[in-house]
């Protein structure tokens, strides 16, 4: 992809890291594929693209570029009875400490680059119709019941360089 996108476009100057998928289980009964694909899509995925991003700004020496993660709420809590994203939330701590770390080692390099996140809480989206694909009618009921709307419940985190 990265290789791509230098190819039409000459690199990356902005990423945003939108990357969510949860299996709904709870940590005594779920799947260790199902794990390994929450990890591989919430993490090592953002993980790379902030790596592939920040080479190729510094290939063409752009030092303002920006890397946002879009993380989650439950990247800051854990919410008692909700027992089935328990390894979700523990992806979006992941996100929520990486985002910190990149941010500290382009600090330390004295770079301009900016990370920062988002966090938004429930929106409508196709994240829960994906999450119980089996079960259509929670996702309109989710959604009738006022737990989230078109706008974005969100933290902004400090960008700070």
């Amino acid at each position: 992809m990265f290789a791509e996108i230098k190819s039409k476009y000459d690199g990356v100057d902005i990423c945003i890291n939108n990357a969510g998928l949860a299996h709904p289980a709870t940590l005594l009964e779920g799947e260790t594929q199902d794990w390994r694909h929450m990890i591989n899509i919430n993490v090592i995925g953002p993980c790379v693209c902030a790596r592939e991003a920040i080479k190729s700004m510094k290939e063409r020496n752009v030092d303002d570029g920006h890397i946002i993660n879009i993380c989650s709420l439950s990247g800051h809590r854990i919410q008692s009875g909700s027992s089935e994203i328990h390894m979700y939330a523990a992806t979006k701590h992941a996100v929520k400490a990486i985002t910190e770390g990149l941010r500290q080692e382009l600090r330390q390099m004295k770079s301009n680059i900016r990370v920062g996140q988002i966090s938004p809480g429930d929106v409508k989206t196709e994240f829960v119709l994906n999450m119980y694909p089996d079960n259509p009618t929670f996702h309109e009921k989710f959604v009738r019941s006022g737990q989230c709307d078109q706008s974005w419940t969100m933290f902004m985190d400090q960008v700070v360089k």
